[in-house]
């Protein structure tokens, strides 16, 4: 093989990748990637869910509802900013639509509490829906009225108008599954095993299941 056709099949083996990865790019783009927000309580366990679910790419841990520009944790948790603990879902809608999110949603809460969520009170562990259009305002509202008749028992999640989305502190994020060493009333353990041990202590899982029963997505039945 001569050193032209060599440099002519590499230049055509180069273009053949290039047209490759630039289809791939496209398909990539082409999705129909959304966001939704709620907010169920700790923000670590609505996380730890909803990256379980198929078509879900990414949720991120942080605050909405308030007034405070740029809240900390301690703000928040401590009263008087106005925010949730919230979490923002970024999904494939080709994949998995609002409505569907929306019922996983309240069937992994207890929406019939307004003063926060199982071991959590106050304000900021209150349950909420945040729309960012009619699209979502009316999958919201199915998705309510749905829940509300199959629980037979009065729903409190409001469904607000979104807001400013903060993200929570960087520590926060994965924690369900982190593996920094920390201080708790077990000793020490890992983030990830300091989790496990909250979830449970807090009755979360216990009184989801006593409330939905096997219609509770995120339980192990």
């Amino acid at each position: 093989m001569t050193s032209m056709m060599r440099n002519l099949k590499t230049v055509a083996l180069a273009a053949a990748i290039g047209a490759a990865t630039l289809m791939l790019a496209g398909k990539a783009e082409a999705r129909d990637m959304q966001t939704i927000t709620v907010a169920g309580g700790c923000f670590w366990c609505v996380e730890s869910d909803f990256e379980k679910v198929t078509g879900v790419t990414e949720v991120t841990s942080g605050y909405t509802g308030g007034t405070t520009a740029n809240p900390t944790y301690s703000q928040v948790t401590g009263g008087g900013t106005g925010h949730y603990e919230a979490v923002e879902i970024r999904y494939d809608a080709d994949q998995v639509s609002a409505r569907q999110i929306y019922d996983l949603f309240f069937r992994s809460v207890d929406p019939t509490d307004a003063g926060g969520q199982f071991c959590d009170r106050g304000d900021s562990y209150r349950t909420a829906i945040f729309v960012s259009n009619t699209a979502q305002q009316q999958a919201a509202q199915a998705a309510l009225s749905a829940a509300q008749s199959e629980l037979g028992q009065q729903i409190v999640t409001p469904i607000l108008a979104a807001s400013t989305f903060t993200d929570a502190e960087e520590y926060h994020q994965d924690y369900y599954k982190g593996q920094n060493r920390v201080v708790t009333r077990r000793g020490i353990k890992t983030e990830a095993e300091a989790y496990a041990f909250y979830r449970d202590a807090c009755g979360r899982d216990a009184r989801v299941e006593q409330l939905w029963g096997s219609n509770a997505p995120f339980i192990n039945h």
